[in-house]
C-alpha cells in the first residue's frame, strides 16, 4: 500500500458528513472542542437523564462494510498503530448512525498491553489473536520488558494516545470518546495460553500451581493497565472501560483472589489521578461478583451481559451498597443478547423494549451484553439504537 494511502482514506472519509470537518492530524491535548452531547457522561456519573444513552461494544468493526474496506489493505494492528486509520475506524459508526450513538470508543485492542510488555501478538485470519511465544512457565516472565530500565508505558503505547487525541478533535464534540484496557486476568490468560481457549487449562494451572508467580504477573499487568488508562485520559479519553472478558472462567473464590483485587487496584490508581472520569468494569459472566464490584471497587458503572435479569442486577447492587453504608450510585450498563440482532426488526424492537423496562427508570447505559459480531446486519443495529431512544425516554416521562 502506498505510504500516502492512510491519509487519503482518512481525508475522504472525514469529508462524508459535515459534522466531522476535514482537518490535518491534531495532537493538541489542551484545546479540545466543547462537548455537545454529554448524555453518556451525565448518566455514568449517576445523574437522572431524559433517556438512556446508548453505544455498543465493538461498534467499530467487521460488521461495517466501510471498516472491511479499510482492512483490505491494512493489517489489523497497523490500523491500531496508525492514528489516522484508528480515527477513521472509530468515527465510522458515529457517522453512519448520526444522532443515535451517544459515545465513541477508540479503535484499539486489549492485547496492545502484552505487546507493550514485550510479547509478540498476531491477528490471524480465522483464528483471532495468537501469541507465538506464550508464557508457559513462571520462568518465562523473564522475557517481559516492563521491569527493564527505561521501560515506559507511555512510550510503548504512544500511538494509542495519538489516536485518542486526534479522534477527540475529529469528533468535534459530537459525542464523548471512551478509552479502554483489558483486565489483568483476561490478559494473563491470553499471555499464558497463547490465544483464546475453551478450557483455559494452562492459565488456570498457573493460578493453582504457581499462585505467587500468578499474583506477580497479575500485579504487573495491573500497574501497566492503570498507567495506560491514566495516559489515555490525559490524551483525550473522557471515560474508560476495563474489559474482564474471561471473568466467567473463574469461580467466585478464584475471582475474589485473582481478579477482583487487580480490578480494584486499577480503579483506585486511575481515580487518584482523574477522580471525575467515569470508569466502567465489564466482568463478563461474573454475576456472583456484582456486590463486590459495587462495594469493593471505585468503578462508577458495571456492565452486565445478557444472562442476568437487569432488574435482579439492579436490586442486588442497590442492596449491597445500602448494606455497606455507601451512599453512591453505581450505574448499570447492558445488556441485550447480541445474537438478537440476527432476528428481524420486530423481534429486536420487542426485546429491546423489554430490556429497557428491566432497567426501569434508573441510571442505565444501554448496550449489548457483549460485542457486535462480524455477520451482524448494520441496519439491525439501527433498529436497536432507535428503539432504545424511544423506549427509554418513555420510561422517564
Amino acid at each position: 500500500m502506498p505510504s500516502e494511502a492512510p491519509a487519503t482514506v482518512a481525508q475522504s472519509a472525514l469529508d462524508t458528513k459535515p459534522v466531522f470537518n476535514p482537518t490535518p492530524l491534531n495532537f493538541d491535548t489542551h484545546n479540545f472542542p466543547a462537548l455537545r452531547n454529554d448524555l453518556y457522561l451525565r448518566t455514568a456519573r449517576g445523574e437522572q437523564t431524559e433517556r438512556a444513552p446508548v453505544w455498543c461494544m465493538r461498534q467499530a468493526g467487521r460488521y461495517l462494510p466501510e471498516f472491511r474496506a479499510i482492512r483490505v489493505e491494512n493489517e489489523f494492528f497497523r490500523v491500531c498503530r496508525t492514528p489516522e486509520l484508528a480515527t477513521e475506524v472509530t468515527v465510522q459508526p458515529i457517522r453512519r448512525y448520526a444522532e443515535l450513538l451517544d459515545a465513541a470508543i477508540i479503535f484499539s485492542d486489549i492485547l496492545v498491553i502484552p505487546q507493550a510488555m514485550g510479547l509478540e501478538v498476531e491477528m490471524v485470519p480465522g483464528k483471532g489473536p495468537q501469541l507465538p511465544q506464550p508464557l508457559r512457565t513462571p520462568a518465562d516472565m523473564a522475557r517481559l520488558t516492563d521491569q527493564l530500565p527505561g521501560f515506559s508505558v507511555d512510550t510503548e503505547l504512544d500511538y494509542v494516545y495519538k489516536a485518542l487525541t486526534n479522534t477527540r478533535h475529529v469528533l468535534q464534540g459530537h459525542v464523548p470518546l471512551l478509552g479502554f484496557v483489558g483486565a489483568p486476568w483476561t490478559l494473563m490468560a491470553y499471555m499464558v495460553e497463547g490465544g483464546g481457549s475453551k478450557t483455559f487449562a494452562q492459565a488456570k494451572a498457573w493460578l493453582f500451581a504457581h499462585p505467587a508467580a500468578a499474583h506477580e504477573l497479575l500485579g504487573r499487568i495491573a500497574d501497566v493497565a492503570a498507567t495506560f488508562l491514566i495516559g489515555q485520559v490525559r490524551a483525550g479519553a473522557q471515560a474508560v472501560q476495563v474489559f474482564e472478558s474471561w471473568a466467567g472462567e473463574l469461580g467466585p473464590r478464584d475471582f475474589a483472589e485473582f481478579s477482583l483485587p487487580y480490578l480494584a487496584r486499577i480503579a483506585a490508581r486511575v481515580k487518584a489521578v482523574w477522580p471525575d472520569v467515569p470508569m466502567t468494569v465489564f466482568a463478563k459472566g461474573a454475576h456472583y461478583a456484582l456486590e463486590q464490584l459495587a462495594t469493593e471497587t471505585a468503578f462508577d458503572v458495571i456492565s452486565i451481559d445478557w444472562t442476568i435479569d437487569p432488574a435482579v442486577a439492579r436490586t442486588r447492587v442497590d442492596r449491597a451498597l445500602e448494606a455497606a453504608g455507601q451512599r453512591r450510585t453505581v450505574v448499570l450498563q447492558g445488556n441485550l443478547d447480541p445474537t438478537l440482532l440476527f432476528g428481524g426488526p420486530e423481534a429486536i424492537r420487542q426485546r429491546t423494549q423489554e430490556m429497557c423496562r428491566g432497567f426501569g427508570g434508573s441510571a442505565h447505559i444501554a448496550n449489548l451484553g457483549h460485542g457486535m459480531m462480524p455477520s451482524h446486519d448494520p441496519e439491525h443495529l439501527r433498529v436497536f439504537l432507535e428503539t432504545v431512544h424511544v423506549a427509554s425516554r418513555a420510561l422517564r416521562k
